[in-house]
């Protein structure tokens, strides 16, 4: 088959790889029907993690073409959708709502779903079966349903969202306006984009964001609070992974108010006091994706959300090169690519 692999910092190739079969009886195997390149994917890219012929994706739909003796929850022939974490589903981990916590938690970076099959362990615990074979036009959404969606949506769910509340979105990549789209959702009275692309506040407002602002640092917090009677919002997401992005994050969250953080971060270093005086909540982390899955199918399946808007360029695999360097020159905000 064909697959993405990163051979070193910014050298993507597409090249055969060894078709995958079944190890456990646990696993299935899927005919990918599509796949995209992650924000995430851009830390190796640009050095700041290693890569060494890495195997690449971890967002993944496709159709079910192989099953092991053990799983009951999918069949040869579903189209099913994908938690960018594999887990049982069944711990007490996974039973409290932290499937990406997991005891028997991997990611699925490590088997490279950026490629035309792929092998999915524990796979009735993974995966998440629609209703029916998807009309064309679902594809982009269900896709990032895999993890942009449900990592959004998990920032904004941390972030205790909802009627009444302000949010403020820090980040205006796919996951800030899917954490923009979850916010609308959970009924949030005003949900401030922070964002200096005119085409993705387009984007952002399309999703629910009621206000814009272009301020950054300290200028982006005074901005929030002037925009929320001098306290800040009650509600943050956190969705970048920046030094600066995450202390404008804190600084943005009201006293008692609540952070939600899904930007991965590296070299972060939030200063102790800082965080004390703050007096906010925070929770974040990889997003359980799996716990919101079946709503989230559901919600795309009676196309009362359209988060496949968020993929604003569209390759076949075999220029997934190009697509990495689209995002990483921001020409793209997230690339879906073509089986």
């Amino acid at each position: 088959m064909r697959g993405v692999v990163m051979y070193s910092a910014g050298d993507v190739r597409v090249e055969e790889r060894e078709d995958p079969r079944i190890v456990e009886p646990t696993d299935a195997i899927v005919r990918l029907t599509a796949t995209c390149v992650c924000g995430s994917d851009l830390w190796p890219y640009r050095g700041i993690e290693p890569a060494d012929h890495q195997v690449m994706g971890h967002e993944y739909v496709g159709v079910v073409e192989e099953i092991g003796a053990d799983v009951k929850n999918v069949k040869v022939g579903d189209f099913v959708v994908g938690s960018f974490v594999i887990s049982d589903n069944t711990c007490e981990i996974c039973r409290s709502g932290f499937q990406s916590k997991c005891v028997h938690a991997s990611f699925v970076s490590q088997i490279g779903t950026q490629a035309e099959k792929a092998r999915i362990p524990l796979a009735d615990g993974t995966l998440v079966a629609t209703p029916g074979q998807p009309e064309p036009e679902l594809i982009p959404s269900l896709l990032a349903a895999s993890d942009v969606l449900g990592t959004g949506w998990f920032a904004a769910v941390a972030a205790q969202a909802g009627p009444g509340k302000s949010v403020a979105v820090v980040g205006d990549g796919a996951v800030g306006l899917m954490a923009i789209l979850a916010a609308k959702q959970l009924g949030a009275e005003r949900i401030i984009a922070m964002s200096r692309h005119p085409e993705r506040q387009a984007l952002a407002r399309f999703y629910g964001a009621t206000d814009i602002v272009e301020e950054r640092g300290d200028a982006g917090v005074a901005k929030i609070k002037e925009l929320t009677d001098g306290m800040g919002a009650h509600s943050v997401v956190e969705a970048v992974g920046t030094q600066e992005s995450f202390m404008q994050a804190v600084g943005s969250t009201r006293g008692g108010g609540h952070l939600g953080y899904v930007g991965v971060n590296y070299d972060v270093k939030v200063p102790g006091i800082e965080l004390f005086f703050a007096g906010i909540h925070t929770l974040g982390g990889p997003a359980p994706v799996r716990r919101f899955l079946p709503d989230l199918i559901q919600l795309i399946w009676d196309r009362k959300i359209d988060p496949g808007k968020v993929f604003d360029l569209t390759l076949p695999l075999e220029e997934a090169a190009e697509g990495y360097k689209a995002m990483d020159e921001r020409r793209a905000t997230k690339v879906l690519l073509t089986l």
